[in-house]
């Protein structure tokens, strides 16, 4: 990878830390967070002709996407699916160049379910397999309860949770109601349900929640993570490791961003693609503040926490299915585990808690994190083998992210995900959560990049009084010609 990291960065770092007087140059900008949209950003930028340099306060980039390869083979501990396995998603021409594989997990592009049916088995607290006719049918009727659900929203103006709205369904339609262990499968794809949004369902917007756009061909795996994508975006841009912001004047005259109380930086513009959850706890001082309608978007955009726990066997002893799940009488009590042997050819189990069980194990050692996923495990399989290796994920506690990914909260308009998006003066905002879109998607976290990089552009230029430069940018792109299309790699094993 050839990212100028701190020990070869002498050469730009002069110009970025004067503090007086313009020089005859190129226009400049800050991209403040190293994810998929400040990657993207950066690179878009870059392309067009600016002096980038791009601020990460971890010491790698990616952000909530990590591939991790300490088992010797790749794993991500974040951001793992392409929602939307087609050629219309944005990242496809970079997986398609790259021959990056994917493994279809479903072919229905839904909200509810990025596995098709079939693809679970589903066990009680006995170790018992619920059958499979039982599975499928309490799905068709938590697809019902929803329906029914989403009819409430035109009966009243005021919002309510997801958790709400199914209690009032099932008082109307008692028909509904499940009893013993068909409760304990509906409860299973409530928790289901949760783990998208990353937090329970008495958090959830009825209003809002399926108000993401979906993409068509269903949902894929990276089978080979989404690191390979990220690096070749971020070849040759200018990247400094451990450069946590803390501090960002903005205005007419350019910005001034601080790091680490210290050290400073200057350019015409930035572009913040810090997660939402930094922002939320006013990690980063700007001055003067955000306006009052953007910080009320910021506090009210949901964010939720979902996290993985991964073990790795030195053997296959489980059901040659996508999804093994246990099955409660509390959506609290229903877990899953994610088979990549399935997918990749490894024998792994990703244990993924999501809302208020994610905040209870993030209390937890790693130790203890990898123990009680495999309690969970023996449950249901009592011959389950040790794992002999395991990695946990911490996105709800991490200073760094704070969170893993965005969601309608009760109560508040979807419209907050464009208003975090819109920029104030040459202060520029990308990220999954400025995706009113595709919230909460690696894809939609790539397109803010390359919007936000368009503004920055446009909004330098003009004030270089240059107009005749501002066509010369296709940023979707980069160096990829747009013409360019090459087949995805789907698998469904």
């Amino acid at each position: 990878m050839e990212h100028r990291f701190e020990g070869n960065r002498d050469k730009k770092a002069s110009f970025y830390q004067k503090t007086e007087g313009r020089q005859s140059r190129s226009p400049s900008a800050i991209v403040i967070g190293g994810g998929f949209a400040g990657i993207a950003a950066a690179h878009a930028l870059k392309n067009a002709a600016f002096q980038v340099v791009l601020l990460e306060s971890r010491d790698r980039i990616g952000g909530r996407v990590h591939t991790d390869y300490s088992f010797g083979f790749p794993v991500d501990m974040g951001a793992a699916w392409l929602h939307g396995v087609c050629n219309e998603n944005p990242l496809a021409s970079w997986i398609g160049r790259l021959g990056l594989p994917i493994y279809r997990t479903s072919g229905d592009n839904s909200v509810l379910y990025d596995h098709d049916l079939e693809s679970y088995a589903l066990f009680d607290g006995d170790g018992h397999q619920v059958p499979q006719d039982l599975v499928e049918k309490v799905g068709k009727v938590f697809e019902t309860i929803l329906e029914e659900a989403n009819k409430l929203r035109y009966e009243t103006n005021e919002d309510m949770s997801i958790a709400q709205a199914i209690k009032l369904v099932m008082e109307r339609h008692s028909y509904l109601r499940q009893e013993g262990l068909a409760n304990n499968v509906l409860q299973w794809y409530l928790c289901r349900m949760e783990g998208w949004f990353a937090t329970d369902a008495d958090n959830i917007s009825l209003k809002n929640w399926d108000q993401e756009v979906l993409l068509p061909g269903g949902h894929g795996l990276m089978v080979r993570g989404y690191r390979p994508i990220i690096n070749t975006l971020a070849k040759g841009l200018d990247i400094r490791l451990r450069h946590r912001v803390t501090k960002i004047v903005w205005g007419t005259k350019g910005v001034k961003v601080t790091v680490n109380h210290d050290k400073t930086f200057h350019a015409d513009a930035a572009i913040v693609t810090v997660p939402l959850g930094v922002l939320k706890a006013k990690i980063i001082n700007f001055e003067p503040r955000l306006p009052d309608w953007k910080e009320e978007a910021i506090d009210g955009i949901g964010v939720g926490t979902e996290n993985k726990i991964v073990l790795h066997f030195d053997k296959v002893f489980w059901p040659n299915v996508e999804f093994l799940g246990v099955v409660s009488s509390s959506a609290y009590g229903c877990s899953y585990f994610l088979n990549l042997h399935k997918a990749t050819g490894n024998p792994v189990l990703v244990y993924m808690p999501a809302g208020r069980l994610a905040y209870d194990i993030e209390k937890m050692s790693d130790e203890d994190a990898a123990k009680f996923a495999f309690s969970q495990l023996k449950r249901i399989l009592s011959d389950a083998s040790e794992p002999i290796q395991y990695l946990v994920s911490h996105w709800g506690v991490d200073e760094n992210s704070l969170g893993s990914y965005s969601y309608d909260a009760v109560g508040k308009p979807r419209e907050y995900f464009e208003r975090l998006r819109i920029p104030v003066d040459n202060l520029f905002f990308a990220g999954e959560a400025t995706c009113n879109k595709y919230t909460g998607t690696v894809h939609g976290a790539f397109s803010t990049g390359l919007t936000a990089a368009e503004e920055c552009r446009i909004r330098v230029l003009e004030k270089y009084g240059d107009p005749g430069s501002l066509e010369m940018f296709h940023p979707a792109m980069g160096e990829v010609a747009a013409s360019i299309s090459v087949p995805l790699l789907i698998s469904r094993m």
